[in-house]
């Protein structure tokens, strides 16, 4: 009788598994939004805990489907360009529900991000095993949201921006050096333990914001991200070391 080994997933699609592998590392726990599952029940109680929340479906890219939700005078929610509010929650959690057409949804606290311009921005952290199989950040871009959304991802509308110049506008140099150390240490951390579990991962990418207080949050962790935001950049130096680290991979 044959046995037929099976090569290790290299994709994880699923965010819920994902933030479930990540809080048991302490490295990456600590810069983790509280994440539940959708439900009317837990809407409310988020709602009331944070005033704001991000409902993202379980399974997607590319921003598609996230909605920004809140809670002051009345309820309110933004999906793309389109913004609704009502004065009660029963009609307010009805409309939302036709929204996410019934498919499973994740609420995450929401994050008053640091803005580039009026503009929430976040950063793609880059982190590739290397072909002596060592974790390692490869590359750093900013993302900045257009004006009237709320998602910053690439391929809904967001503008790539070099990352030193993204954080200029805020910090010193010193301070943007130590920035950038942290973002390389958790994405190397967070790479590491996802790898523990599902070894077939090859590459992450982390999209990680700040609030005003430039704690860095990790607002998703994708398993096969795009590497081709970073040939956007007008140094192209990251972009040939992701895709060289990328071709690896594949042979791996």
């Amino acid at each position: 009788m044959s046995v037929v080994l099976r090569k290790p997933r290299r994709y994880v699609l699923s965010k819920w598994i994902k933030t479930k592998v990540l809080l048991g590392n302490g490295d990456a726990r600590s810069h983790i939004p509280d994440t539940r599952k959708f439900s009317k029940s837990t809407l409310r109680t988020m709602l009331k805990l944070y005033g704001m929340v991000y409902v993202k479906p379980e399974i997607g890219t590319h921003g598609k489907g996230v909605i920004r939700v809140e809670k002051g005078a009345e309820y309110a929610y933004q999906l793309g360009t389109t913004e609704k509010s009502f004065r009660d929650y029963e009609t307010f959690y009805q409309s939302l529900l036709r929204e996410t057409k019934k498919k499973s949804y994740l609420i995450q606290k929401g994050i008053h991000l640091v803005k580039y311009k009026k503009r929430r921005f976040d950063i793609r952290v880059m982190v590739q095993l290397s072909p002596k199989g060592v974790w390692e950040t490869t590359a750093l871009i900013g993302r900045v949201a257009p004006p009237d959304k709320i998602v910053t991802n690439y391929h809904s509308g967001g503008k790539p921006m070099d990352v030193k110049s993204l954080l200029g506008a805020h910090l010193s140099e010193s301070k943007m050096k130590k920035v950038m150390h942290k973002l390389d240490k958790l994405g190397v951390a967070t790479a590491g333990h996802l790898h523990k579990k599902h070894p077939g991962i090859r590459q992450i990418g982390l999209d990680i914001g700040f609030d005003h207080s430039w704690i860095p949050w990790i607002i998703e962790v994708n398993t096969n991200p795009d590497p081709y935001i970073f040939n956007k950049l007008s140094d192209k130096s990251m972009y040939r070391k992701v895709m060289r680290y990328r071709k690896a991979a594949l042979k791996m």
